[in-house]
């Protein structure tokens, strides 16, 4: 039996589906940004809606001055709508309500649109930052430890690759400590939600700890704390003069994102008939004799099979995160934006990113994690002096290059490429760099060997190195535990190098956080740390000051920081004999001073036209005028 020409049973089915998709009211599930704010500098917003078929329903936004809608977009996926907007300079804060679908079935969406407060503190030069793996710092709140509705809900303290319950609470109650060591700003790995499963790397089942692969941008992890309690310890920090950094992720996503389980179309990621990894080479990238499909195996390979590579191209995909990186800027008032994974990005969807944040706090730092092997290389990937037809706008970069020289140095003898000249030849191609101040130098990370097993566990090594990390130009880094020794390689695996920080936990044996439950080394690595630091925040020239070396000779390497007002000048001797260095040599920024104070010992020197160095020490010495 026909009705107008269709089969009755046809009919039927589009007459149940109809009334399906119409007969209720849509279900909205998801709304990202969350809320937004008015005054920004861009005046474009991009709402993501999310629910089933929603896109077979009409959108319209009730009557608000100063907002209209310009495009409803619609893609792949019928559960999915990208709202365009239009938010003058005139529209003033409240709460927009749209209305998807008709009638007394029409879903009413309320959208806050807030005033903006976030006031973002530029991380300089005259910054330190502390980088904090969270869930091997402090457990401040065991109940957050595990969730049953969490895929991993794991936590066991004897397993190095599962959970630990490191938390927010964690940092909040040990900001004081940071205070006391110098420290002037936190950066730490990602605390957005990682919803993850537990994934076999190496033949070991692993949880997602670290916080790379995230599975909700808009939450902050709950076993973490949540968005809550980041907000203060955010909020906690400014109050005492310590700074955030946000580490972002936009390469990949947790392999168990709630977008990438229905994904709005086959382009959200990049996609290849075969799994193919990346080959984790940068000169691909730049290289003017390289071939296109060895840069697209650089760039769209995989990170690794449970983290998806997200397809940057797309221009909802691009909207989504970048969108993001302001949202969370505004939202939580970060102070500085580290980048992860930087060179496994689209170059030109990152220079639009980097903008986009610029555009609305031009002085924010944003450095990059360009693991590479070159000073061309780590430049590259910067904003750099090179006449190339691509160019990128990010403003700094972890400084791989004087990690690997400081590491390298310490553990060679003097030659004419070796030990610390090594040192002196990094900081020599610092034309390259716009802004080489601006570079984030450091000896040790999450995903390194321990700095001070890989000296040797060498004392006298120890302070040198970090005596160039704290004085050379730029904003270093250090990493938890190495202001208290704390050591290991990565075998058999990068654990061993994110162990507990000793007394973040309660039942702990010994607590590193109070002097009485460190060692004697461990004290005198602490307060050597603090006293420098502590300095080093009072130091026009090194915080400030521009910077000149001087070729090394004997295994003696001498540089200065310097601004009209004060003269810092750095000392090395990497010989196993003292060495007495004739200063006439540096007679152009010395000029006619005769002394100089020992900042570590508090002794004045009279005479410093000849200086007495130690064997394996560095001497840092503020010139009299």
């Amino acid at each position: 039996m026909k009705l107008h020409g269709k089969p009755i049973i046809l009919v039927f089915i589009q007459l149940l589906l109809f009334t399906e998709i119409f007969g209720q009211k849509p279900d909205i599930q998801r709304i990202n940004p969350t809320n937004w704010w008015v005054g920004m500098k861009n005046p474009n917003l991009q709402i993501l809606l999310y629910g089933k078929n929603i896109a077979a329903h009409n959108l319209s936004l009730k009557p608000y001055s100063g907002v209209k809608i310009k495009k409803v977009n619609k893609v792949e996926n019928p559960n999915y709508l990208f709202v365009d907007l239009e938010i003058a300079k005139t529209a003033k804060a409240g709460k927009l309500a749209f209305n998807l679908g008709t009638g007394a079935n029409a879903a009413t969406i309320v959208y806050e649109l807030k005033t903006r407060t976030a006031k973002p503190q530029a991380v300089t030069q005259a910054d330190v930052i502390y980088l904090i793996m969270p869930d091997r710092f402090s457990n401040g709140d065991e109940s957050n430890d595990k969730f049953p509705d969490m895929v991993d809900n794991n936590s066991d303290r004897k397993n190095p690759w599962l959970r630990h319950g490191g938390d927010l609470q964690g940092i909040i109650n040990h900001l004081d400590y940071f205070k006391e060591l110098g420290v002037t700003s936190l950066w730490l790995t990602p605390v957005v939600e990682n919803n993850q499963p537990i994934t076999n790397e190496g033949g070991s089942m692993r949880s997602a700890y670290h916080g790379y692969g995230f599975t909700d941008h808009y939450n902050v992890d709950k076993r973490l704390g949540g968005n809550e309690t980041y907000q203060k310890l955010i909020n906690t920090a400014h109050e005492k003069g310590i700074k955030i950094v946000q580490d972002a992720v936009y390469n990949h996503a947790g392999i168990n994102h709630w977008f990438l389980k229905d994904m709005p179309s086959k382009d959200w990621l990049n996609q290849w008939d075969n799994y193919t990894n990346t080959s984790y080479k940068d000169q691909p990238l730049f290289d003017i004799h390289g071939s296109s499909y060895d840069k697209k195996v650089s760039s769209n390979g995989w990170f690794v099979p449970f983290l998806p590579d997200l397809n940057q191209k797309n221009p909802f995909m691009a909207n989504f995160l970048i969108q993001h990186a302001l949202w969370t800027i505004e939202y939580f008032n970060i102070d500085a934006w580290r980048i992860d994974t930087y060179i496994y990005n689209d170059m030109e969807f990152m220079n639009r990113c980097n903008k986009a944040i610029l555009d609305e706090h031009p002085n924010m730092l944003l450095f990059g994690e360009s693991a590479v092997g070159t000073v061309v290389s780590q430049s590259y990937f910067t904003k750099n002096n090179y006449n190339i037809p691509f160019k990128c706008n990010l403003p700094s970069s972890c400084d791989f290059q004087i990690q690997n020289a400081i590491n390298t140095a310490l553990n060679e003898k003097f030659g004419w490429n070796e030990g610390v000249n090594r040192v002196y030849q990094v900081i020599a191609q610092d034309m390259v760099y716009q802004n080489p101040e601006r570079l984030v130098p450091f000896v040790e990370n999450h995903d390194s060997d321990r700095y001070f097993s890989v000296i040797g566990e060498d004392f006298n090594k120890y302070k040198m190195g970090l005596t160039w990390l704290y004085t050379l130009r730029g904003i270093p880094q250090m990493y938890y535990g190495t202001e208290i020794l704390m050591k290991n390689f990565k075998n058999p695996s990068d654990a061993e190098v994110r162990r507990d920080f000793p007394g973040g936990w309660q039942g702990d044996k010994e607590n590193k956080f109070v002097a009485s439950g460190r060692n004697e080394k461990e004290n005198e690595a602490f307060e050597w740390n603090k006293k420098l630091l502590n300095y080093r925040k009072t130091s026009e020239a090194l915080t400030k000051g521009r910077m000149m070396q001087f070729l090394p000779f004997d295994g003696i390497y001498v540089y200065f920081r310097y601004t009209e007002n004060q003269r810092v000048m750095v000392i090395s001797n990497s010989n196993n004999v003292e060495k007495e260095v004739n200063t006439q040599n540096f007679a152009e920024i010395l000029k006619t001073s005769q002394s100089a104070k020992n900042i570590m010992t508090g002794e004045t020197l009279t005479n410093i036209k000849s200086i007495k160095v130690p064997a394996m020490t560095a001497l840092v010495l503020e010139v009299n005028n």
